[in-house]
């Protein structure tokens, strides 16, 4: 196992699945260095990398983006929270990478993430990085990212965590996002200063939930250095059939958690008379 991959598991507490997925991340980019390069990607350089990775993950044929994009599938109740704090301590740790852009699939998850990377909370995501405990990393939120520049002022590294279902709102109807707009506090849009990072990272978190809503499809004009999405659902619902996602590196599904003792085994409830239609989105979430 490499040393910051080992280092952070040990930190971390990572369970096996989690050191699993953090152990497949650092194999991927050490065995196809170009995954790690910052300059556009042809069509041929990423057909390349999708041959590269394929030799060691049979389930990956094809990235589905025009970026490199790794699907890890880990079952609910395992800790893909904590995963993407280990990745991004990982990618700072070993790559130096500093910016980061985490996606929420709804309110609820949003501001369950704004909790987990805020420090001195119960679960909060870097809890035993050293190098975290006197440069804290920055969160950048999508309530608050018009009131900041855009440079850090501790110099250190950013995650900005946005909310997917409020910008598929925002672009209905074929409407710029918030975030493409021009800034005067900025000078630039905060999209335009994303996209113009070297190192971005997009998390994209129960990335099956919109997949392919209008939203992702003009946040994958950032053109991050890599994608990484976790989700306990790697496929999305087909009009005869589900469609299993093409890009897994790493997947533990739910059977697997049960019998190894990181989830119990699920009881269906149901509710008599209920009629979700009477429900929004959010209070069904909840």
């Amino acid at each position: 196992m490499n040393r910051h991959v080992n280092a952070i598991a040990g930190r971390l507490s990572l369970r096996a699945p989690q050191a699993e997925s953090l152990e497949r991340l650092h194999s991927a980019l050490e065995s196809v260095p170009a995954l790690r390069d910052s300059k556009a990607r042809s069509p041929e350089e990423l057909t390349a990398m999708i041959t590269a990775l394929a030799a060691q993950f049979p389930t990956l044929t094809d990235f589905e983006r025009e970026f490199p994009s790794m699907c890890f599938a880990l079952a609910t109740g395992v800790g893909k929270t904590r995963l993407m704090g280990a990745f991004i301590s990982y990618l700072y740790a070993a790559y130096g990478y500093r910016h980061f852009f985490v996606l929420a699939p709804n309110l609820t998850i949003y501001d369950k993430l704004i909790r987990d990377f805020t420090p001195n909370t119960p679960k909060y995501v870097f809890k035993g990085i050293a190098e975290f405990a006197t440069t804290v990393p920055e969160v950048i939120t999508g309530d608050n990212y018009e009131q900041r520049g855009t440079k850090s002022l501790l110099d250190g590294i950013e995650v900005n965590i946005f909310n997917i279902s409020k910008i598929n709102s925002e672009v209905r109807g074929g409407k710029m996002p918030r975030i493409k707009r021009l800034s005067e506090y900025l000078g630039q849009s905060y999209f335009e200063y994303l996209a113009s990072l070297p190192d971005l990272v997009l998390i994209m978190d129960e990335s099956h939930r919109y997949r392919a809503s209008a939203g992702i499809r003009a946040l994958n004009e950032l053109k991050p250095l890599l994608g990484l999405e976790l989700t306990a659902t790697p496929f999305t619902e087909g009009a005869k059939a589900t469609v299993p996602f093409k890009n897994v590196v790493m997947d533990y599904p739910l059977g697997r958690a049960i019998e190894d003792g990181f989830v119990k085994e699920p009881a269906v409830v149901t509710q008599q008379n209920f009629d979700p239609s009477a429900h929004s989105a959010e209070a069904l979430e909840r």
